[in-house]
């Protein structure tokens, strides 16, 4: 198996003004495009956690996104974590 082809997995929790700004769409909508399986949910401190997995190429070029969000995110921060592969159908936002 090829190094680019091998599933990766990473969590990141997003800080700033990142709630009530479409910001979870925005990653919803990035990830599919990348073709990146995992979630989106609002954390009860105001960050969003933001989990994917797929191909380590693309889970880079997600990251990349994760710093801008949407036009009225102000993204502060993002802490990145590499953890394991869950079994999951697409991307999804999660309440």
């Amino acid at each position: 198996m090829k190094a680019s082809k091998r599933i990766n997995a990473r969590r990141w929790l997003v800080h700033g003004r990142v709630q009530g700004v479409g910001y979870r769409w925005f990653v919803q909508k990035s990830a599919a495009e990348l073709g990146l399986r995992g979630y989106a949910r609002n954390l009860d401190d105001g960050r969003v956690e933001v989990y994917a997995s797929g191909p380590e190429a693309k889970l880079a070029e997600l990251a990349g996104l994760l710093y801008h969000g949407p036009r009225w995110a102000d993204v502060r921060g993002v802490e990145e974590q590499e953890c394991a592969v869950q079994e999951l159908g697409s991307f999804r936002i999660e309440s």
